[in-house]
């Protein structure tokens, strides 16, 4: 059996992704977890606190998907990006999306001060900055406004799956390389 913080995160994780962040309470998650809410509290000193790490392995997981690609395609920006909308394709199309769990979360933590807003809009920052460079190493014209636009297409994207399995959802992937092909650097 795992430690007793590492199955409560993998608990939290399962139930808040599945029923949302609000409507699940701490002793569903220690129950979930084997364990009890003091050991919980021991771990993590608030829900608050459990939230934030949360969404911190999120953002690590999601880092990381960066970070492979980089590695499997060193210096070759082209190859990360098409790396990274095969990742998009991927992801829009396991049949188990139920959007982005980080978007998700935004969503259920309206307050500023929540601890998990700064790591949520921390990532979403670093994800974006990454378009911009990657568009910009692979000599893509306006690198800026061709990450927003597939930060944007992206991000509605996992949303649109919320409420519309077989929607346009389905078609982003052409979308991003029909865009991708738009900005694309010119040929010399």
């Amino acid at each position: 059996m795992a430690p007793p913080r590492e199955r409560i995160l993998n608990a939290a994780r399962e139930l808040f992704y599945r029923h949302g962040i609000r409507a699940v309470g701490v002793e569903a998650i220690a129950e979930t977890a084997v364990t009890n809410k003091m050991t919980l509290y021991r771990h993590f000193g608030s829900k608050d606190e459990l939230i934030a790490a949360y969404i911190t392995e999120l953002a690590k997981e999601g880092d990381e998907v960066w970070e492979t690609l980089a590695r499997d395609y060193p210096g070759d920006p082209n190859a990360q990006l098409e790396g990274w909308v095969r990742y998009v394709e991927k992801v829009l199309t396991d049949g188990g999306e139920r959007g982005c769990a980080i978007a998700n979360a935004a969503v259920e933590m309206r307050e500023i001060e929540h601890p998990a807003r700064q790591i949520i809009d921390d990532y979403k920052t670093r994800k974006r900055n990454r378009l911009v460079n990657l568009f910009r190493d692979a000599g893509y014209a306006e690198p800026e406004q061709l990450a927003d636009e597939v930060f944007l297409l992206f991000e509605g994207a996992r949303i649109s799956i919320q409420c519309c399995s077989s929607g346009p959802a389905l078609g982003v992937v052409r979308m991003l390389r029909s865009l991708l092909a738009e900005h694309a650097p010119k040929k010399s």
